[in-house]
């Protein structure tokens, strides 16, 4: 399925946080990426995720506004907005 890539506005890169805003059309993705830093993604609208991990794993994860999450640096995966509204959150990576 083809799908419109997300829009990443990088708000902070400097030698201690990359900080970045994503915004999801519905259906939209991120595309495969591996993150190079432990990060936190902090939810602006609900988020209705499906999470396409390198091991063939897919989870849907929905996150409300205002909460966050945590994950580990080295992680292979896409990101896709499974709602019909748009979706928005912002990441944070800990250099």
């Amino acid at each position: 399925m083809d799908r419109k890539p997300a829009t990443a506005t990088q708000l902070v890169d400097d030698d201690r946080v990359r900080v970045t805003r994503f915004g999801f059309e519905p259906n939209a993705q991120t595309g495969w990426h591996t993150h190079a830093y432990d990060y936190v993604i902090t939810a602006v609208t609900e988020c209705a995720m499906q999470l396409e991990n390198s091991d063939g794993a897919v989870v849907d994860v929905t996150i409300a506004a205002g909460d966050a999450y945590r994950r580990n640096a080295k992680i292979k995966h896409n990101v896709i907005n499974r709602s019909v509204a748009v979706m928005t959150f912002v990441e944070v990576e800990l250099k």
